[in-house]
């Protein structure tokens, strides 16, 4: 039996033994999913070049979770087969693509204060700042411990992680070099909701260490935010977010920027029974970049940990693996409609508008704020509780502005489109990536 086998069985079998031992006081479930997306890519994520071919391709999760609840305790473990087709050879012993994706402790002191250790998922809010990052196969988790006081609509979280290269010397005492990474991080976290409103507070508090520079000095940087400001009357919502960060950045820069958003949202139909409706969203984002000239002082917001998939573009230009960071920023302007036919398919068409934060300079002049503008579709089908079918197409509309940020020499077309296959039986979440 191979090593991907045995970790599968072993993540099962704990569990299940527990349960043998003690069946009228133990609960265990055991769940999974699979994905699998084809993925055309001419300008997703890293611009085509004008030398370069469209990458095609399909990518896949298989996802298996357990979870042990006994008393107050719960246990819950979850490890996945993340690969591109045609990646391995079709014989192999071993298998780089498994890996423990959650692995943590959850037990409850009382009614509202509990305790959450191990490696688990920060999802909060619309996912902006802290996200699991599930439109990505490997998604994301921390190494984290967690106080956590929950009672009726309040929550209040409290937490850290501090991470290291291994136990023994002398890695301890090494420097950190796991790439975009905290050495160490502190959270808290507010969260209130009443009939018609809803509202969170973050401070987000992390040090990284930089190996590259002598005497591998770490740098602290502070972000502070309202991830949720929510307001419904009728048929009207009026939402948004904002934060603020400041200290230093992974070179020792000065660091202080921002990111503010806002939207309103109409509904102006809904048939409950049959499952129609139709939305629209017209909204903005300004996230704060630094002049091309600047040398001193970052004053470039980084939406550290968050699913950047769900905001800017479906392109996935800005800010999705790292691109755009440390650069001239982005205002967003964008207008969303979507019509449900049923409860069971819907479609969605995005339009943004995009503009360099911070003056662009070629060197010679400023150039024009400009970036371009980008058209979203996308579909969902609901085919059973168990299996849902998603797709899109994005096409982005560059400008000269955009093609020197972004290095010169692109293709005049940039798209991309997709067709995903989910399968996730337990999950009230039937769609993947797509934010309204």
């Amino acid at each position: 039996m191979n090593t991907v086998w045995r970790g599968m069985w072993l993540s099962c079998l704990i569990p299940v033994m527990a349960l043998a031992q003690e069946p009228e006081k133990g609960k265990f479930v055991i769940d999974g999913q699979i994905l699998q997306r084809a993925e055309y890519r001419h300008g997703h994520i890293e611009p085509l070049r004008d030398d370069q071919e469209a990458a095609k391709f399909i990518t896949h999760r298989a996802r298996l979770q357990a979870l042990y609840s006994h008393e107050n305790l719960t246990l819950f473990m979850s490890v996945q087969d993340i690969r591109t087709w045609g990646d391995s050879p079709q014989v192999k012993r071993d298998d780089s693509n498994f890996s423990i994706h959650e692995a943590w402790a959850h037990y409850k002191m009382d009614d509202a204060w509990s305790i959450k250790v191990g490696r688990q998922e920060l999802n909060y809010d619309n996912a902006r700042f802290l996200g699991n990052l599930d439109w990505f196969m490997q998604a994301r988790a921390h190494d984290f411990a967690m106080i956590r006081y929950e009672k009726g609509n309040r929550k209040l979280h409290i937490g850290g992680g501090y991470n290291q290269n291994g136990g023994n010397l002398p890695v301890a005492e090494a420097p950190f070099v796991v790439p975009n990474q905290y050495k160490s991080a502190q959270m808290l976290r507010y969260e209130n909701k009443g009939e018609n409103w809803h509202y969170s507070f973050l401070a987000w508090n992390e040090s990284r260490q930089n190996a590259q520079l002598e005497g591998n000095p770490h740098f602290d940087n502070l972000t502070l935010g309202l991830p949720t400001l929510q307001y419904t009357f009728g048929k009207n919502q009026l939402s948004g977010f904002a934060y603020y960060q400041t200290g230093k950045d992974f070179v020792g820069k000065s660091l202080s920027g921002y990111d503010v958003s806002a939207q309103y949202q109409r509904t102006f139909f809904h048939d409950e029974t049959a499952g129609k409706r139709f939305r629209m969203i017209a909204g903005f984002e300004l996230i704060s970049g630094t002049d091309t000239n600047e040398t001193e002082k970052n004053f470039s917001f980084n939406p550290l940990y968050g699913t950047n998939h769900l905001f800017n573009g479906y392109m996935d230009v800005f800010y999705v693996a790292n691109r755009h960071l440390n650069n001239v920023g982005l205002n967003d302007y964008y207008l969303k409609g979507r019509y449900e036919f049923s409860k069971k398919f819907f479609t969605q068409l995005d339009y943004h508008y995009f503009q360099a934060n911070a003056r662009v300079n070629n060197g010679i002049e400023n150039l024009s704020s400009g970036l371009g503008s980008e058209i979203d579709l996308s579909f969902g089908y609901i085919v059973s509780p168990a299996f849902s079918i998603q797709g899109g197409y994005s096409h982005l509309f560059q400008t000269d502005t955009y093609e020197f940020v972004k290095g010169g020499n692109l293709n005049p077309t940039q798209n991309w489109a997709y067709v995903m296959l989910i399968f996730r039986p337990n999950m009230s979440q039937k769609f993947i990536g797509i934010l309204f």
